[in-house]
């Protein structure tokens, strides 16, 4: 059985996202992420204006008469959310925390698929694979991946990029659009990203709380890293400690976008302390202009 809090946690994602998805986001997803190619549908008479490369000569001399191959786009797609839920993600100095965030943005490209009719697929990580759930269809199958993400409790604290998606090469062997959801706090995965985006259609998705990038003017401040536990402490009235965090913080973003720049991945960065869907319009209006 299921809690009742869970189900009605899961209710609220669900009415949140309903309206974005049907609204706002209807006709650009599938725009802007194609099948896996073209399929033979059927053979019809030959039309004026019909490309000649497309006439099936077997059945031309069988019949007599001009015929040609009609064919579709092979629509259906395989989703796959490959997120971090280590233990920087418990962090949030607005309503609500990092992970809580990615879930609910995971919660609408799930709905975005199921009503497209794609399969989705979850993978949570840590420094190690924490969950495994295969792609199937179905709202039922996608209530099961948002409960997945707003409950489940992670065996462990750290974070392996480069471990998750050398997993997600290991059992996705068809090619999937990827959404790899996770602050990015760790490094050594750039192999691991080119390997990936080589076999799928990967889009980072970075997730940032405000307080990441500045800190307010409040006095000695001590600053826990979530993962090794290792504390740090900084005194805010000093103008020249602010700068040098700041600096810090915007400095590993950049480094961040410019990798990805590099190796050719789409990103789309969200923060705890603005709305997402703005981010999430302009990133499907950049593929469809590249489109």
């Amino acid at each position: 059985m299921i809690p009742a809090e869970v189900l009605k946690k899961v209710r609220q994602i669900q009415i949140r996202t309903r309206r974005t998805v049907n609204d706002v986001l209807a006709g650009q997803y599938s725009s802007v992420f194609k099948g896996r190619g073209m399929e033979f549908d059927e053979v019809r008479a030959y039309q004026v204006g019909d490309d000649v490369r497309t006439i099936d000569w077997n059945v031309t001399a069988r019949t007599g008469h001009p015929y040609v191959k009609r064919f579709v786009e092979e629509r259906e797609l395989t989703v796959i959310l490959v997120v971090d839920v280590s233990a920087s993600g418990a962090f949030g100095s607005t309503e609500r925390l990092k992970s809580e965030l990615a879930a609910e943005l995971c919660a609408l490209l799930a709905f975005s698929a199921i009503r497209n009719n794609d399969k989705v697929g979850l993978i949570l990580f840590t420094d190690q694979v924490e969950l495994f759930v295969p792609p199937k269809k179905g709202k039922r199958h996608v209530l099961r991946v948002i409960r997945e993400l707003l409950y489940f409790e992670p065996a462990r604290r750290g974070t392996d990029i480069s471990m998750a998606l050398d997993y997600l090469n290991r059992v996705a062997r068809r090619h999937s659009v990827v959404f790899l959801v996770s602050d990015f706090i760790a490094g050594g995965y750039a192999r691991h990203l080119t390997l990936a985006n080589r076999r799928h259609d990967l889009v980072a998705v970075a997730v940032t709380d405000p307080r990441e990038l500045t800190l307010p003017r409040i006095g000695l401040v001590e600053l826990e890293d979530a993962e090794t536990g290792e504390v740090t402490v900084i005194d805010t009235w000093s103008r020249r400690a602010v700068r040098r965090y700041a600096a810090a913080a915007h400095a590993q973003a950049e480094a961040r976008r410019r990798l990805f720049a590099r190796l050719g991945i789409d990103s789309i960065e969200i923060n705890t302390g603005k709305p997402y869907v703005p981010e999430l319009l302009k990133f499907f209006r950049m593929r469809e202009r590249r489109l």
